[in-house]
């Protein structure tokens, strides 16, 4: 409702009469002013007068409260008319000599509208949809000079007049995303420039505008279509083409679970992620649910996830250390549903169980059974894996390839002697000569006279123990002086003999040519190279 200021006032009006108002004539009775503008609640001189100099009668007619002012002529009186809150018509009369007579002023009341108001805008406007706004207006006078103008901002969008009581003005308009925290208002025009006064505005209080734009395609949801219980999985909902895209919101939920995202906005675009974890509890078919919510409307999406549980199979052996020899069974068993391959071999027939027996050997010590099973759900293969090792118990072991019986080393010469035992438990092995002096397995040492010799290795385990021979020769540097000589040697005479031969081979191959040309016998080309 617009506030009313204070009513503006006339100045009062004094009206002087003289000889100049009538003359001697037919009865006549005049009133001045003829027509009066003024306030509501305000008040007027008028004056009432008559056409003979002592009139019978003089007086005046009227609702409203008068009073009659200066002392008066022989023919005027003077009324004071006051609190005029209504359009009137005042009527003075005279009763002369010669007739009666009658004259009307006409009293017409001004007032600014006690109450302008436009109608609440919707909470939210989708944009590209039609807005009619309406504004109601109480009181105000005289209606024809009235003018309600509807606004945005400062720009007129209407105007019309004002009609009935109360009055009410529509108008429509487009709403497009510009309109979006624009404010609209009314404005009432009690134009009184053609009486001489001026223009009286009264305007509402202003409305703020917000528009929204959600568009018709849903949003996009991407996450898993099976998720295992006590397994987390990433939820992302996204969609384009927002306005205004912070006044947006999100709700994600997995069932009865509602999710709590962490929402990044873009410019017309958001995206919301969160994460879920499931238990056996929701074992089965949920709905998983992502609204995008924007002004009084709302898009959304719908995916259905499958919630499984599958634990790891079950790689059993019948005991997890057994000595050589042993038979031993290996099982696998997974979910009854499941598909198993041990080590690699399908179960016979398909199914959640498989197994084979062994016998343990060395070379068994260490190997692991692994297990792959496979599940269906919704379409999808899933996977699990699980592993076991076995060890195998035997004595100790001492092989030619990893501790050879031979050794022979240049004197002074840097060596690393490598022996190693197997076994398990992994045996303790020493190499000993004539009991006491030991050879330094893996140990870098200068090859020295005292190396030389034959060592007994004993390996030693819990297990049991073996021994080996390995025996050490140390050559002394004279061999290597007469060594170099005879190598030096052959390598020379190697080198004439080779130069012997070819010498010959070309002294055969011209006696041969020369016999040729003498017997007149032509000479095939020579397609070979001729050697060296």
């Amino acid at each position: 409702m617009a506030p009313s200021g204070p009513q503006p006032a006339l100045p009062t009006l004094v009206v002087l009469l003289g000889a100049l108002l009538l003359g001697p004539s037919n009865a006549q009775t005049s009133v001045f002013p003829p027509e009066v503008i003024l306030p509501r609640g305000g008040s007027v001189k008028v004056n009432c007068s008559a056409s003979c100099d002592q009139p019978i009668l003089l007086g005046m007619e009227t609702p409203l409260p008068k009073k009659e002012i200066l002392p008066g002529g022989n023919n005027w009186k003077m009324y004071e008319l006051s609190n005029v809150q209504e359009d009137s018509q005042p009527m003075c009369y005279s009763n002369c000599p010669d007739g009666q007579s009658s004259a009307k002023t006409f009293l017409t009341v001004y007032w600014t509208p006690e109450r302008v108001e436009l109608a609440p805008l919707p909470p939210w406007q989708p944009v590209g949809k039609n807005l009619t706004l309406r504004c109601q207006v109480e009181g105000g006078a005289p209606r024809a000079n009235l003018t309600v103008v509807l606004l945005r901002g400062e720009k007129e969008l209407s105007r019309q007049s004002a009609v009935g009581e109360p009055a009410e003005v529509t108008t429509t308009v487009p709403v497009g995303r510009d309109d979006h925290g624009a404010n609209f208002s009314c404005r009432t025009e009690l134009d009184l420039r053609p009486y001489v006064l001026k223009l009286f505005e009264n305007t509402s209080a202003p409305h703020q505008l917000q528009t929204f734009d959600l568009p018709a395609t849903p949003p996009q949801l991407v996450s898993p279509q099976v998720l295992e219980v006590d397994t987390q999985g990433t939820v992302v909902c996204s969609l384009d083409g927002l306005f205004p895209v912070s006044e947006a919101q999100v709700y994600l939920a997995l069932g009865d679970q509602k999710l709590n995202p962490t929402i990044t906005y873009g410019d017309n675009s958001l995206s919301a992620k969160a994460s879920v974890k499931v238990t056996a509890e929701e074992e089965g078919t949920q709905q998983l649910l992502c609204a995008v919510m924007l002004g009084t409307q709302t898009q959304e999406t719908r995916q259905t996830v499958t919630i499984y549980s599958f634990p790891a199979p079950n790689v059993n052996l019948t005991k997890p250390e057994v000595s050589e020899g042993t038979e031993v069974i290996v099982e696998c068993e997974a979910h009854p549903r499941a598909k198993v391959m041990l080590n690699g071999v399908p179960a016979q027939p398909p199914g959640p169980r498989a197994q084979f027996l062994l016998k343990a050997t060395p070379e068994d010590n260490g190997r692991s059974f692994s297990c792959s099973a496979t599940l269906e759900v919704a379409g999808q293969l899933v996977h699990k894996n699980q592993t076991r090792e076995l060890r195998v118990l035997y004595g100790p072991r001492l092989d030619e390839k990893d501790c050879p019986g031979n050794w022979t080393w240049p004197e002074n010469s840097q060596q690393t002697p490598m022996c190693q035992a197997w076994g398990n438990p992994l045996p303790q092995l020493k190499c000993l000569k004539d009991g006491t002096f030991p050879l330094p397995i893996g140990q870098s040492v200068t090859v020295t006279r005292d190396l030389e010799g034959t060592y007994l290795c004993q390996a030693r385990s819990t297990r049991g123990e073996v021994t080996r021979e390995v025996t050490v020769n140390v050559l002394s540097p004279r061999y290597e002086v007469v060594i170099i000589p005879v190598v030096a040697a052959a390598v020379i005479l190697g080198t004439a003999g080779v130069a012997t031969y070819l010498y010959n081979r070309q002294r055969k191959i011209r006696k041969y040519r020369l016999q040729q040309a003498q017997n007149g016998t032509p000479m095939k080309p020579n397609t070979q190279a001729t050697p060296p």
